[in-house]
């Protein structure tokens, strides 16, 4: 019940994945990104374990289609689970349990793969890895945005979607950005909404882990934490 779509920005070496799902809390479960490293999804029956798993993996040098094949080999349930993968080279690889009951598929594209199940056709993925790729003037985050856009105007899943999540990670060991919807109505929406309201001072919260005695008190102070 979810469709995401994980890449590794060329120009800037940052990695992301966007995620949305009708079932709650999908940005605690599926999505994960370790900077320099890679990027996991893990889809359907979600293994949480296979996140943290597969960074180490990647982290270690295995390619992302290696990486995929030990988190399946290693799964207790393959039939039932979903993965994807980005390394740092940009190689991607996925995985579709044989027994997942319903649409799931996968698309590979430039340094990204989208991945879904549950899916309202089999267009899904292969729309959100283009219109990832067609907003290839845009900046990352945007193009993630644009993924997840596009795989909800392709019809998205069978049921409603009520979760998203943005996760990227750029060369720090905390995520750059981590925004995350739950039981919400179009929750697409909702997440570029947050990331709007974040973009202004996603700088400041990387300033005030490094150089905190250089900030200036924000006007709105509902923002400084």
């Amino acid at each position: 019940m979810t469709f995401s779509l994980s890449a590794l920005d060329r120009k800037t070496g940052m990695f992301g994945i966007a995620v949305a799902s009708s079932s709650i809390a999908v940005g605690n479960r599926c999505p994960w990104a370790r900077a320099g490293t890679g990027v996991i999804a893990t889809q359907h029956r979600t293994d949480i374990r296979c996140g943290p798993l597969g960074l180490d993996l990647l982290g270690k040098g295995f390619s992302a289609s290696e990486t995929v094949d030990i988190l399946v080999a290693g799964s207790e349930h393959p039939n039932l689970r979903q993965f994807a993968a980005v390394d740092r080279d940009g190689r991607t690889a996925f995985f579709n349990g044989p027994d997942i009951s319903s649409i799931a598929t996968a698309h590979q594209g430039d340094g990204c793969v989208s991945v879904g199940n549950f899916m309202a056709n089999d267009q899904v993925t292969h729309t959100m890895v283009r219109g990832y790729e067609t907003a290839a003037g845009m900046a990352f985050v945007e193009r993630l945005l644009a993924s997840l856009d596009a795989g909800v105007a392709a019809g998205g899943e069978t049921q409603p979607a009520m979760a998203a999540a943005l996760l990227v990670v750029d060369k720090h060991a905390w995520p750059l950005v981590d925004l995350r919807v739950d039981f919400e109505p179009e929750p697409a929406t909702k997440l570029r909404s947050l990331w709007q309201a974040y973009e202004p001072i996603v700088d400041r919260f990387i300033t005030q882990v490094l150089e905190p005695a250089t900030l200036k008190p924000l006007i709105n102070s509902a923002l400084q934490v």
